[in-house]
């Protein structure tokens, strides 16, 4: 009886680890959702998703649906995808709420979602994002204190009705309640585009509307360029680790400003994350969230943080910060390069 206990525990053994390799070989399709285009940071996020997708050696195929529309463009998108028979599906959501029924659909069909850089509600999806109210908070509260606790802001916001947009306004008035003499002199929304953005600015200066500062959702460097071009006297500039940004905190002379880090490479994890719980390694909690830092150019720590985040290489609207420790394996040339799986 005792040979045969050996015999059937080894035999359950050896299928065991045939079935972990097996499913360690299995090849994944994964689907992706992104509703804007012409970003530099939804950019080097559609190619941090390549690249990890390419470097786990897990999936055969990515299919990509990168392109400027709405709620419900995205939810034909998700919909589309979920008809290709993809085995999981990585969503830049438009809203948190408002593609939940493909989401579920796609769920109750047996594929994987995690949503990346903006949560959504739909309890069956999984979220893994920058901590977009502590953003807000971390660089707004700079501001205000660099601002000697008074006086008032230019507030230039992303897009209206965002996850990430909503979060973040969060924060900031989070921040705003803390010191109670500073105000917003002017709010904008501007989309996450760069012209749009770089606009409202020279249009905010030629206005004559008198403010001590400006925070940006992470369209920053063209803000900068702003001043500049108009010969304006410069006020603190919080933005996000963009390149362009990052390179004009220690070249722009007069220029006192903070970059907040958010990742673009935040599509990498969201790979990382479908193909973890893909393979049967679920998270503990729903949501995941990376904390962000801020780097200054007025202090010591803060100068040698952007000193040794500087990149020539990169595109200026994209972030520096193109690996998250933990979540992603590709190198920063092979994110550069911007290739996927049989590509």
């Amino acid at each position: 009886m005792k040979a045969l206990y050996l015999g059937t525990a080894a035999m359950a053994l050896s299928m065991a680890l045939a079935g972990a390799a097996s499913a360690q070989d299995q090849k994944y399709t994964i689907g992706i959702s992104n509703t804007v285009q012409g970003n530099g940071w939804r950019e080097e996020m559609i190619c941090a998703m390549k690249a990890q997708a390419l470097d786990s050696g897990m999936v055969d195929s990515l299919n990509i649906a990168h392109r400027n529309t709405d709620a419900a463009g995205q939810l034909e998108d998700i919909r589309n995808l979920i008809q290709a028979g993809v085995d999981a599906i990585v969503v830049n959501p438009s809203s948190a709420d408002a593609v939940n029924a493909a989401i579920k659909e796609a769920t109750d069909a047996g594929i994987v979602v995690v949503a990346v850089d903006q949560a959504v509600t739909e309890p069956s999806a999984y979220n893994i994002s920058n901590n977009q109210e502590e953003y807000a908070y971390l660089g707004a509260k700079w501001l205000f204190e660099q601002m000697g606790g008074e006086g008032s802001v230019v507030y230039m916001r992303g897009a209206a009705g965002a996850g990430a947009d909503n979060d973040r306004d969060a924060g900031f008035k989070r921040a705003l309640a803390e010191y109670p003499n500073v105000s917003v002199a002017q709010e904008v929304f501007t989309g996450w585009q760069q012209d749009q953005g770089k606009q409202q600015m020279l249009d905010i200066l030629a206005s004559g509307v008198p403010f001590d500062g400006v925070w940006t959702s992470g369209i920053d460097n063209v803000i900068v360029d702003a001043f500049t071009e108009s010969e304006a006297p410069l006020v603190p500039i919080v933005g996000a680790d963009n390149a362009g940004f990052v390179g004009q905190l220690q070249s722009v002379e007069g220029l006192q400003g903070a970059a907040v880090t958010n990742p673009g490479s935040i599509g990498g994890a969201g790979v990382t994350l479908a193909l973890q719980i893909l393979q049967g390694q679920k998270p503990a909690e729903q949501t995941v969230l990376v904390t962000p830092e801020i780097w200054d150019n007025v202090s010591d720590e803060g100068k040698a943080k952007l000193q040794g985040a500087q990149n020539p290489n990169l595109d200026p609207e994209w972030p520096v910060s193109v690996s998250i420790p933990d979540w992603t394996t590709y190198t920063t040339d092979e994110v550069i390069a911007c290739k996927g799986p049989g590509e």
